[in-house]
């Protein structure tokens, strides 16, 4: 075995021991098979949790080809354990080149499947703009983001939505833990690793109160950061001042942050007309999904010069002087700059993502070409496993306790 695999398959078993869920589930329905007949593509960050769940998939019947989900958030170690160890098609490598990444999207897609597993939505636009002949045989979607689900509820918006999709994103055991508790702990061990910097004392802007802006706050305040949050919802403005945090539009916030993450999921967050109002050695970082929030490109042609300043941040010198980091590129820094999620967070995701995956297969041809949220019965089942793996126990109502909940 050679040192790359040997790597991957280190990280992929380190992994596996930590994912109850998983095991489970694996213990469960190994021998029964039921994604026999099925293909599937499963399209997500490629590090060594996906590559659990991607065996889980062919271990319990179905022909899984893999591919990454975002530049720079491949892992080559673990591509090299999935082709290598467990004899896996894979189409991915760790790049910063779109074009190479895209290619790689297209491959994937020659097995033809039946499910597809996207994070992020590129493989369910691909196949519902530009390559239509892939609808045929494909029986369903199960898609991981909260970018990924706002583009197809855009599609099915538009009447283009031809294939029953899950938003799995949207199940609780999904966004209450993975985006608040995974983004928040991931996103800070990128920057820390990265910089090399203290977090306690500084000022943090974090852009968007969603449920991942939520978890970035809450873990920059908890390393002793204060805290600014920028919003265009009034509800979630409150919500943030109410927890705590400052909240400011984005043009007051540039001169104070000493460290920007934007979490929004939209375009030009941190804007041309944001750069000049920058402090000197200001760091700018992205954990949403696509790399659109920094305006990198902007910011590439205004500096008078640019540098690598360490592995993984790029300095620009401004025209007046003062200097600013990027990290990652301006791609998601939790996966660009570290290992992503939490292992045990993701556990408990990617259980949503086999049992939705079930759902639709075992429902194929019988649901509408529309956008569903996971079965509230999924969510249950999987919060009752982790909490077994856990070996905690919880009350149960009595007769008379129902009776009386269920009465007016």
């Amino acid at each position: 075995m050679d040192a790359l695999t040997d790597l991957g398959v280190k990280k992929m078993s380190w992994a596996w021991q930590y994912m109850p869920i998983l095991n489970e589930l694996h213990q469960k329905y190994k021998d029964e098979k039921p994604f026999a007949g099925c293909k599937m593509v499963v399209c997500c960050h490629l590090e060594a949790k996906t590559a659990n769940l991607a065996r889980l998939f062919r271990d319990t019947g179905a022909e899984v080809w893999t591919t990454g989900s975002n530049p720079l958030s491949t892992q080559d170690e673990i591509v090299a354990a999935l082709v290598n160890h467990e004899k896996m098609v894979v189409h991915a490598k760790h790049t910063e080149d779109n074009v190479a990444f895209r290619k790689n999207l297209y491959k994937a897609l020659e097995l033809k499947p039946n499910l597809i597993l996207d994070d992020g939505g590129d493989l369910s636009a691909i196949v519902h703009t530009e390559r239509k002949d892939y609808l045929e045989g494909l029986k369903g979607i199960s898609e991981e983001t909260t970018t990924g689900v706002v583009r197809l509820r855009a599609l099915e918006r538009d009447g283009l939505l031809k294939v029953p999709v899950i938003a799995a994103n949207n199940a609780q055991m999904k966004y209450l833990f993975d985006n608040r508790y995974g983004t928040g702990q991931s996103v800070w061990d990128g920057i820390m690793r990265t910089t090399n910097l203290t977090i306690c004392g500084k000022v943090v802007v974090v852009a968007g109160y969603g449920w991942c802006g939520k978890g970035v706050a809450g873990k920059a305040r908890g390393l002793g950061a204060r805290v600014i949050v920028t919003e265009i919802d009034p509800i979630k403005a409150l919500e943030a001042l109410m927890d705590g945090f400052d909240v400011m539009p984005m043009d007051e916030a540039a001169p104070l942050g000493d460290i920007f993450v934007t979490v929004t999921g939209n375009i030009d967050v941190v804007s041309k007309r944001h750069f000049d109002l920058l402090k000197d050695g200001a760091v700018l970082t992205n954990a949403g999904h696509f790399d659109v929030e920094i305006a990198v490109a902007a910011l590439e042609a205004y500096a008078r010069n640019t540098w690598e300043a360490k592995p993984n941040i790029k300095g620009y010198r401004l025209p007046n002087g003062k200097s600013v980091f990027v990290i990652g590129s301006g791609r998601l820094v939790n996966i660009a700059a570290a290992d992503g999620h939490p292992i045990e967070i993701m556990d408990g995701s990617f259980g949503v993502q086999y049992l939705s995956m079930l759902y639709l297969w075992k429902n194929r041809d019988k649901l509408e070409p529309k956008l569903f949220d996971t079965p509230a019965e999924i969510d249950r089942e999987l919060a009752a496993l982790k909490l077994k793996s856990l070996r905690k126990s919880i009350d149960t109502l009595t007769e008379e306790q129902t009776r009386y909940m269920n009465s007016w």
